[in-house]
């Protein structure tokens, strides 16, 4: 195991990024919001933009698998089949044009488009508006922006929250349906990353083998801090991780 991580030829710098990107990793997936995004800008400085994509695939299913273990009863699939079947067409049009969009321009107009979201969310909590958009056009475009957002970059995790959190749904029925839509759609990812991007190797899932003590580490952490959140303070914290990291991609 010891020549396998000195294979790598990573700096102690680039090994401590990675594993806080693990850790961080577990504790998303365990339902604490999308902690984890504020560690993709780290990840593509040392790898690289598109390479750093292909190998955080593979750390986020590994996490992906105990959350759906842990939260698997909770799931609400009607939310998952209204956005899923969208956000596979959002996958399959990033997969075609991850080569010819800039990084740059695409961070910027999502950050911009999640912090509405946000304020509108806001609204309806303030207001104590009802009716929520829950209508066949709202999941399709939550669905195909998610997608597309997660070939891109592995940041479907604010949109996907905002639909979630649209809906009003409980917190632990939000985990355990975010933790299944996510894996799904890593799975489907997988092919795309191997065939047409070329950004999973064999190195990349050996690199996943050695973080993998870290991710189930981050898991089984935030199952336990999630567990003394109250639903509302939940709430907070979630959009909290949503706003955050959307405007330090907007920043960057």
């Amino acid at each position: 195991m010891l020549e396998l991580i000195q294979s790598f030829g990573m700096t102690g710098t680039e090994w401590t990024i990675s594993l806080a990107c693990g850790f961080l990793v577990g504790m998303t997936k365990a339902g604490l919001g999308g902690v984890y995004l504020m560690m993709v800008p780290l990840m593509a400085i040392v790898f690289g933009g598109k390479p750093s994509t292909g190998i955080i695939l593979p750390i986020l299913i590994v996490a992906d698998l105990y959350a759906v273990k842990h939260y698997n009863r909770h799931a609400d699939w009607g939310y998952i089949l209204k956005v899923t079947p969208w956000a596979v067409v959002g996958v399959l049009i990033g997969s075609q044009v991850g080569n010819s969009i800039s990084d740059e321009i695409f961070k910027s107009l999502l950050s911009i488009l999640v912090l509405v979201g946000i304020v509108m969310m806001v609204w309806i909590d303030l207001k104590k508006v009802e009716t929520v958009p829950d209508y066949w056009w709202f999941a399709m475009i939550l669905g195909l922006l998610g997608g597309f957002s997660s070939m891109i970059g592995n940041a479907a995790g604010p949109i996907l929250a905002l639909y979630l959190l649209s809906m009003r749904i409980p917190k632990y029925s939000f985990i355990g349906t975010t933790a299944w839509f996510f894996l799904l759609i890593n799975l489907i990812k997988i092919p795309l990353h191997v065939y047409s991007w070329n950004t999973i190797t064999l190195e990349t899932l050996y690199f996943t083998l050695i973080l993998s003590p870290v991710i189930i580490l981050g898991v089984f952490v935030g199952i336990q801090i999630v567990k003394i959140i109250p639903e509302k303070l939940y709430r907070i914290l979630v959009i909290s991780t949503v706003v955050i990291p959307s405007l330090v991609l907007l920043y960057r």
